[in-house]
């Protein structure tokens, strides 16, 4: 058996790939691929595997969508699909595992440092209780953490296609533009970087304004600067909305473990984050209110935690 192993974390913009030392749990040759519509999965691993050094014969993919029995694995972002059997035939792997990016990240949680998370209020965690998972970036990621016996077990599940409850006639009125253009709208069309355009144009109609193409990043720049408004006023609606979100989820499983997240949108702008209302969104439960507020939030600023997860959970499955 080869030290190392094949980790992938494949999300609806990027491919990050990494070879796993299952002797020292260390990452190493990480790569970024960005994804286009006719890449092939397959071709894309040959390529990272021809250029290491090393030989793997056991490999665990990450990859951003629902994840089934079946053989034939196909992503919810992007065009992206490909089949078990051909990966392990064609890489000549004696073992594979296939699981939803979200599982990965919530796998890496209990192994990461205090170095690698930033703490936004709430009380210290209770371990005995269960632990939530979210982030938004191309999609919106959902996963949670139980313990059983002593282990901590990974649940996978698609609640980024939820929706999203409004509770004022502002909010109200950013869901009507949203459901003109998309019918039935879910958390994602908020919480991800195309949810940040969603809100930016539904607010440039609210105030009847020219609609305009725009980045999400320009968008969270301007913000920043204080540039325009409206932008100001788009990220603020995020922040606050990614509240509202995570504290659905401290709710569902009463989560006083903690909720973390990760994704790749919210530390670009992490001190705007923590003085955004995002607490206080968390927090306003009514009759729960008391019980969310003491459940910290950590978001992840670990460079690669779905690697990492991925790797951890190839190592658990091998015990």
């Amino acid at each position: 058996m080869s030290q190392y192993a094949l980790v992938t974390d494949i999300g609806g913009t990027n491919a990050r790939f990494a070879l796993y030392d299952l002797v020292t749990n260390e990452l190493s040759a990480i790569t970024k691929v960005l994804i286009s519509k006719d890449d092939v999965l397959l071709e894309l691993i040959k390529s990272y595997l021809n250029s290491q050094s090393e030989t793997v014969d056991m490999a665990c993919i990450a990859i951003a969508c629902p994840i089934d029995e079946g053989d034939l694995i196909e992503m919810t972002n992007n065009n992206l699909s490909f089949s078990r059997s051909e990966l392990i035939k064609e890489l000549k792997l004696t073992k594979l595992e296939v699981i939803n990016d979200f599982t990965a990240v919530s796998t890496s949680i209990p192994r990461l440092s205090a170095n690698d998370v930033i703490k936004i209020g709430g009380e210290e965690p209770n371990l005995n209780y269960p632990i939530a998972i979210y982030g938004a970036g191309t999609g919106l990621g959902v996963s949670h953490l139980v313990k059983v016996n002593e282990n901590w077990i990974s649940l996978s599940g698609e609640g980024g296609h939820t929706e999203l409850p409004m509770v004022n006639e502002e909010e109200d009125r950013i869901l009507a533009q949203l459901r003109k253009k998309f019918g039935r709208v879910s958390c994602e069309r908020f919480l991800s970087g195309n949810g940040i355009v969603n809100i930016y144009q539904a607010l440039l109609q609210i105030n009847n304004q020219p609609i305009e193409e725009i980045t999400p990043d320009i968008i969270v720049n301007k913000a920043l600067s204080n540039s325009c408004p409206i932008c100001l006023a788009t990220l603020t609606h995020f922040c606050t909305f990614m509240g509202r979100f995570g504290g659905n989820l401290a709710l569902t499983l009463n989560t006083q473990g903690g909720v973390y997240i990760a994704g790749g949108i919210v530390p670009r702008f992490i001190e705007f984050f923590k003085s955004s209302p995002f607490r206080e969104a968390f927090e306003y439960k009514g009759r729960m209110s008391f019980l969310v507020k003491k459940i910290p939030v950590y978001v992840i600023i670990h460079k690669d935690p779905g690697l990492f997860g991925a790797g951890v959970y190839l190592q658990n499955s091998l015990k």
